[in-house]
């Protein structure tokens, strides 16, 4: 399994080692073992989400308040997606960057995002995305930025047509949310993310 950090402090790609054989193949999904020596900490699995998505649909940018917010840990189980990472951290020097990871069943890479990121999943073609999750859904504290937001311009391929819910739709701009004091602050989530090792 090899880890390689993105440029945004706090994500990683995860690559697999595929072991194929004439019965097809055999990875490794997650090892919480390799990836605490990369996050400096444990991540606790509470909750597992299965997303099943149609080409085209568009889920998020999404992210939890801080504290305790939600790390996430993100791969494809069919289809194919982009998984974007959005440093929405007020204060960061990565403030509004995306990083992009292709998550398909060829390469079967996944994502880890820690505490206080932005996230949003592009499905290029219909399939399913499972989440492992740090803490349980919080409606109350569920956040939101719109991803058509122009100024973090997520890579939609040419001719795509995003299918967004009505929540999505409605969700402000990273600015916007910035104005009103709804992103998580960056030196906050340093400090929770070194009280978890």
């Amino acid at each position: 399994m090899q880890f390689r950090p993105l440029s945004i402090e706090g994500a990683w790609e995860v690559t697999p080692r595929l072991f194929p054989d004439s019965r097809g193949a055999f990875a490794e999904g997650f090892r919480s073992d390799k990836l605490a020596e990369h996050i400096g900490h444990t991540m606790t699995v509470a909750q597992t989400n299965i997303s099943v998505s149609t080409a085209g649909a568009v889920r998020g940018i999404h992210y939890a308040a801080l504290p305790p917010s939600q790390a996430k840990y993100v791969t494809a189980l069919s289809g194919v997606f982009l998984d974007c990472i959005v440093d929405i951290r007020a204060g960061s020097p990565t403030f509004g960057r995306v990083d992009v990871v292709r998550l398909d069943t060829d390469e079967r890479r996944a994502v880890y995002l820690s505490e206080g990121l932005g996230h949003a999943l592009i499905c290029l073609e219909g399939g399913t995305a499972v989440y492992l999750c740090s803490t349980p859904y919080n409606p109350a504290g569920e956040k939101g930025i719109t991803p058509l937001d122009p100024s973090i311009a997520l890579p939609m391929p040419e001719g795509f047509v995003p299918i967004l819910s009505e929540k999505d739709t409605a969700a402000p701009t990273l600015h916007q949310a910035l104005e009103a004091g709804l992103l998580p602050d960056y030196a906050a989530c340093l400090a929770y993310r070194r009280g978890l090792a």
